[in-house]
């Protein structure tokens, strides 16, 4: 069984906050079964961590324009497929990363066992950089500004509602989402009510709401 000690961390679901995902755990009682408090909410229960039988794979990770290179034990009959996150430990941080690529003797694949990759590609998605494009209020799409918005990843935008971010004040007009998204039925949404979290967005186009005085740029 894995041997773990007090005050390290692990990374296991949460019952309270996050069933389907993992986060970042503390432990405060090592044993048989480990006692452990989630990070997110605090919330403390008891866990039987799985057997530590894993292989190291190199992760390639891209965030804000740049990328590293970091490692992560994966358990020895994990099968791993694109769109799937993890939490990844590095020496600056833990960090949730989705994968975006599978690299492995034979190419890149979207989908394979961890005995046939060699490298994971993915993308931190904790936090992440928004790209937006904004028009005037009075509706001219001539004149633009395109803009980043550094905001968690889980953050919701939807069609049709209005966001302020310090000076910026807009309303979301049109969500395109990535091609690693899944879950949404069309690339671009434009409907009143169409919503996408920041991390599967590749770009918002909104409509700006501060000023009616614009000026080329």
């Amino acid at each position: 069984m894995t041997d773990v000690t007090s005050g390290e961390r692990v990374a296991l679901p949460c019952p309270a906050c996050s069933p389907g995902l993992e986060t970042v755990h503390e432990v405060l009682k090592p044993g048989g079964q480990v006692t452990v408090r989630c990070t997110d909410c605090d919330h403390v229960h008891k866990e039987q961590l799985p057997d530590d039988d894993t292989v190291p794979r190199d992760v390639v990770v891209s965030q804000d324009g740049e990328s590293f290179t970091a490692q992560v034990d994966v358990p020895d009959d994990e099968d791993l497929a694109v769109g799937e996150e993890f939490l990844l430990e590095t020496e600056a941080a833990v960090m949730t990363v989705r994968i975006t690529s599978l690299e492995t003797d034979e190419g890149r694949t979207e989908e394979a066992p961890v005995d046939d990759v060699d490298t994971i590609w993915s993308r931190a998605v904790g936090n992440v950089a928004v790209n937006v494009t904004m028009h005037p209020k009075d509706g001219r799409h001539d004149e633009t500004e395109s803009f980043k918005l550094q905001v968690p990843g889980d953050y919701d935008f939807v069609v049709g509602e209005t966001e302020e971010f310090g000076d910026e004040e807009f309303t979301v007009e049109g969500i395109h989402v990535r091609d690693d998204a899944h879950g949404y039925d069309h690339e671009k949404m434009d409907f009143e009510g169409d919503s996408a979290v920041a991390k599967d967005i590749n770009r918002l186009y909104v409509r700006d709401e501060s000023t009616t005085a614009w000026s080329a740029w």
